[in-house]
Order: C-alpha cells, then structure tokens, then sequence
C-alpha cells in the first residue's frame, strides 16, 4: 500500500452518529469513545464503507447505492447487534466519507464484506479497546 495513502488512513476521523444527535470520533490506536463503548459492550465492532472502491473516486450515485448494499448486507447478518450511521473524515476536513459503525460483526465477517466492496481497509475492535486498522487484500 502507498505510505500516503496508510497515512491518510490513520489520520482519519471515523466518527459514528450519535442516537441523540452529535458524534464520538474514533482514532486508529485509541481505545474507543465511552458513547460507543457503552453501546459495543464486549462484542467486536468495526468501521466500514462501501464508497470510493480501492479509495478511487467514484460517482456519488454509484457511492450511495453500493452504501445502501452494504446496509443491508449489515442487517441480515445474525451476529448484528447494531448498525449506527458513520463518516470518515480527512485530516484536512476537506475529504468526507459516508460509512456505517456495526457492532456484532468480527473480521472474519467483514473481511468478506471489504473485499465485496472492493475496501482497501476498515477499521475494527472488541469492545472498547483500542481501534485497530485492518487491511484487506483485494487480489
């Protein structure tokens, strides 16, 4: 993977929506928020988005109905616990990225799901430990 590209990953914001309005940001490293800690409890968790394949870009609307895709791959899923609306955003605040939080699905579930949506890397984690970034090959 290009260094500028893993940088940028790690400099990302990847905040989740809140219930009651407002956002919890995660950071690659950093354990996670206690709003979203409370609501991951103990089961794995993970940052992902179907938009902008192999982080090109790509038209808004093929963006969004590849997103949808991904939502309702999300929900049939029986290790879902819950699915909250997230964004990634870009050190410069210039880049934005529509994405989804999901609790309940571990790596072996969504490493699938990044490969389907043609997703370099997601970001993951057990309840409230630290946030790991996990690369996915797309070969």
């Amino acid at each position: 993977m290009d260094e500028a590209l893993l940088a940028a990953y790690r400099a990302t914001d990847y905040r989740v929506r809140l219930a009651r309005g407002g956002w919890a940001t995660i950071r690659i490293d950093q354990p996670l928020p206690p709003a979203l800690g409370a609501l991951a409890e103990d089961h794995p968790w993970g940052f992902i988005t179907a938009w902008n394949p192999r982080s090109e870009p790509s038209p808004r609307p093929r963006n969004r109905a590849a997103l949808r895709d991904l939502l309702i791959a999300l929900r049939v899923l029986p290790e879902t616990v819950a699915i909250r609306p997230a964004r990634g955003v870009g050190s410069d605040g210039q880049w934005k990225e529509p994405s989804l939080w999901v609790v309940g699905p571990d790596v072996s579930t969504l490493d699938p799901l990044a490969r389907r949506f043609r997703q370099i890397g997601y970001v993951h984690g057990q309840g409230a430990a630290p946030a790991r970034l996990r690369l996915v090959s797309l070969a």
